[in-house]
């Protein structure tokens, strides 16, 4: 029976692990070279420094961070900018997407494209922001929205779906 040894099962665990590690890096890449480009390569500067321990903490290798630094200070460095979405999920959830991209046309497009094949769509600006508050860890609910098992299920998998972009930084939702 082909495929159902013990190697074989390893090898598809380990690529899971493989292309989740690499999805992650890409995301901490992009945050390193944004703050990289505000602190003009200082690595002493906090932010910077915060995302590079980040980096360290998943196992990111030295030379790719390197590599990250040096592209957000390099004068041919796309521009990345921070993006804020908005929707609202099944049950009435205000759902807060921040992406970070170098072309904001493209990923709004994704976006739209993402929410649309789970039957949403964006929302126009602060109309979910209004629900939550900037806090020094992201957005914090002011308010929750109870869900029903199947809405709480329907939006667990349209919020991994969301995440999974690429360009996503965060996802937040005032579901309970």
């Amino acid at each position: 029976m082909a495929g159902h040894n013990k190697w074989a099962q390893i090898k598809r665990q380990k690529g899971a692990a493989d292309a989740a590690k690499s999805n992650l890096w890409g995301k901490l890449g992009k945050r390193i070279a944004v703050e990289s480009k505000k602190a003009n390569g200082d690595v002493n500067a906090a932010a910077l420094r915060a995302i590079i321990e980040t980096a360290k903490k998943t196992n990111m290798p030295k030379d790719t961070i390197e590599r990250a630094i040096a592209k957000g200070t390099s004068a041919d460095a796309a521009a990345l900018e921070a993006i804020t979405y908005e929707a609202y999920g099944p049950g009435g959830a205000a759902i807060v997407i921040e992406a970070l991209t170098d072309s904001r046309n493209r990923t709004a497009q994704e976006m739209k494209h993402l929410l649309s094949e789970q039957g949403l769509a964006l929302a126009s600006p602060g109309s979910a922001l209004w629900a939550f508050e900037k806090t020094t860890e992201g957005y914090t609910p002011k308010t929750t929205v109870p869900l029903s098992d199947q809405d709480d299920e329907r939006l667990m998998k349209i919020l991994e779906i969301i995440d999974a972009h690429d360009d996503v930084e965060n996802v937040y939702t005032n579901a309970e």
